[in-house]
C-alpha cells in the first residue's frame, strides 16, 4: 500500500474511528492510564500519530501537540479537542523542530514504511531529557488480531509491520537511542469481570506470562554521546548475470555515499547484453567512476564478490544484489550505520517489514526463518536475515577476513556465509539493518531452494564445528 492510500484508508476511517474505538474501551482505557502513569502531568507532550486525539486529551499536558498525516483525522481531532494544537505532518518527512519533554508513538510503528527515517526524524523533537514512548503490538498475537479484525472486534488497519522487541531496540539504536525500559501489557484486552482485572493487574506482570502481553512498550532517551560521523570513500560492488533489464534503474537510484563513491560490476558471463548496458549507463554518468570485469563464466555469487573486493579501492565495501530487491537508496542509511559506528559489520535484513507480493516463496522465508535462529545460536549474535545479499563492511576489515579463510574452507557459494562466519570468527560486531524487500521486475532468480537449502544445512554444521565445538 503506497503512502497515498494509507492516507485515504484513514480519511475514510476517520468518521468511524471513535465509535470504532468505543467497542474495544477497555483496551483503549488501558492505554491511557499507562501513559497518564509514565507521563506527569503538565509535562509538553507530542503524539504523533495522533488519529483524533483522544489520548492525548486525556493526558493533562501543559503544551500537547499531535500530529497525523491524515487531514480527515487531523480535522476530527481540532473538533472535538480545541484546546489542543493538531497539525498534518509525517514523521517521515518532519519539519517541526521544538523541543518536547515526552513524545508518544502508540500503536504507530505497524503503519509506517520507513521505520528508520521516523527514528532519524526523531532528533528533530527531542532532547537529551526527552522521553519517547512507544507502544506497539506484540507479534505473538498477529493471528488474534486478524481473527478480531475479521469479525469487526477491531477495527481494520492497513498491512502491519510485526515487530519483535529486538527489532524496534535495533531501530533506536541505529538512531541514536538507547532503551531505558521495556515491558508487554495486557494479556486481556477485552473486558470480563474480574477475569480482565486478575490477568492484566496480576498475571500479566509474573514470570514467562509478562512476555506475552498484546502491547510492547519501550521507553528510550537520545544516547548521552552523540557519535562521531567519519568520512569515507565508497566501493559499491554489483554481482551480475543476465540483469541487462536493472541497469538503468541502478544508476539512476544509486546515491551518492561518502566522500566518493566508485561502482565495480562482476559479470557472470551474462547473454542478455549486460555488460553493454552497464557500459552505456556508465557513459551516462563521467562524474561516477565505474569498473566492469568479466568474472570468465558463470562461477556463483561468492566467485563474484571476491574478484569484485580485490578490485575495489573505498574505504568501505558494499555489495548490492543486481537484482534491486533492495533498493540502491537504502544504501545510504548502510554508510550512515557504519560510518557511525553503530557495527563493523552491516547485514541486511529482509524479514522486517512486510514484502511485496512475490518477492519471496514461501519454502524461502521458511527456510530464512529456521536459518535465522540456527546461526543465530552459532554465531552468537543476532542475525534475523542469513542470505540479504546487501552487506556492508570496512575494506581494512574484509582484509583480516580473506586472511583467515583457510579456517573454514572454501565452502560457500554465496559469499554471505564467508563473510558472516569470518566476522564472527574476528568477534566484529555485526549489525543488523531492516531494508524492504522488492520483488524482483526483470530477470530469474539464481536461488535453488532445494539444492541450496542443503548447502545451507551443510555450512550451518560447518559453523558449528569450527565456532562451537572449538
Amino acid at each position: 500500500m503506497t503512502k497515498e492510500e494509507k492516507i485515504k484508508f484513514f480519511d475514510d476511517a476517520a468518521a468511524s474511528r471513535d465509535a470504532r474505538r468505543a467497542r474495544s474501551r477497555l483496551y483503549h482505557r488501558e492505554l491511557l492510564n499507562f501513559f497518564r502513569f509514565m507521563i506527569p502531568k503538565n509535562s509538553s507532550v507530542l503524539e504523533i500519530g495522533s488519529g483524533t486525539g483522544g489520548l492525548l486529551a486525556g493526558l493533562d499536558a501543559a503544551r500537547g501537540l499531535g500530529i497525523d498525516f491524515s487531514p480527515a483525522m487531523t480535522a476530527s481531532a481540532k473538533a472535538a479537542h480545541p484546546a489542543l494544537d493538531f497539525r498534518i505532518a509525517d514523521i517521515e518527512k518532519l519539519e517541526i523542530t521544538e523541543k518536547f519533554d515526552y513524545v508518544i508513538m502508540q500503536d504507530l510503528l505497524g503503519n509506517l514504511d520507513d521505520i528508520w527515517l521516523a527514528f532519524r526524524n526523531l532528533s528533530k523533537v527531542t532532547a537529551p531529557e526527552t522521553r519517547v514512548i512507544i507502544t506497539a503490538y506484540n507479534p505473538l498475537w498477529e493471528p488474534l488480531v486478524m481473527l478480531a479484525e475479521a469479525a469487526g472486534i477491531k477495527g481494520k488497519d492497513p498491512r502491519q509491520n510485526w515487530l519483535a522487541m529486538a527489532d524496534i531496540e535495533n531501530f533506536l539504536y541505529l538512531n541514536n537511542y538507547e532503551v531505558v525500559k521495556r515491558g508487554c501489557r495486557f494479556l486481556m484486552p477485552f473486558y470480563i469481570p474480574l477475569v480482565s482485572a486478575f490477568f492484566n493487574r496480576f498475571l500479566a506482570k509474573m514470570p514467562f506470562f509478562k512476555e506475552l502481553g498484546l502491547i510492547q512498550f519501550i521507553i528510550a532517551r537520545e544516547t548521552p554521546a552523540r557519535p562521531e560521523v567519519k568520512n569515507y570513500s565508497v566501493s559499491v560492488m554489483v554481482p551480475c548475470r543476465d540483469e541487462a533489464g536493472n541497469m538503468e534503474r541502478l544508476f539512476r537510484e544509486l546515491p551518492a555515499l561518502g566522500k566518493s563513491t566508485e561502482l565495480v560490476f562482476v559479470d557472470g558471463n551474462s547473454s542478455d547484453g549486460t555488460i553493454e548496458k552497464i557500459r552505456e549507463e556508465a557513459g551516462k554518468r563521467p562524474d561516477l567512476p565505474v569498473k566492469v570485469l568479466p568474472q570468465g563464466g558463470a562461477f556463483g555469487k561468492a566467485d563474484a564478490v571476491r574478484k569484485g573486493f580485490e578490485a575495489c579501492t573505498g574505504d568501505i565495501l558494499m555489495i548490492l544484489d543486481a537484482d534491486l530487491t533492495v533498493v540502491p537508496e537504502d544504501l545510504k542509511k548502510f554508510y550512515t550505520a557504519i560510518a557511525e559506528g553503530k557495527g563493523e559489520f552491516i547485514n541486511g535484513s529482509r524479514l522486517v517489514y512486510p514484502m511485496e507480493k512475490g518477492a519471496m516463496r514461501f519454502l524461502n522465508m521458511l527456510g530464512n526463518k529456521t536459518f535465522s535462529l540456527i546461526f543465530t545460536w552459532t554465531l552468537g549474535q543476532r542475525i534475523k536475515d542469513t542470505l540479504c545479499g546487501t552487506k556492508v563492511l570496512l575494506r581494512s576489515n574484509y582484509e583480516k577476513i580473506k586472511a583467515g579463510r583457510a579456517y573454514f574452507g572454501d565452502f560457500d557459494p554465496f559469499g554471505d556465509f564467508d563473510l558472516l562466519f569470518g566476522a564472527s570468527k574476528l568477534n566484529l560486531k555485526i549489525t543488523e539493518l531492516p531494508v524492504s524487500y522488492k520483488e524482483r521486475r526483470y530477470g530469474e532468480t539464481k536461488i535453488s531452494r532445494f539444492r541450496h537449502g542443503l548447502l545451507l544445512f551443510r555450512m550451518a554444521f560447518i559453523a558449528f564445528v569450527k565456532l562451537k565445538l572449538r
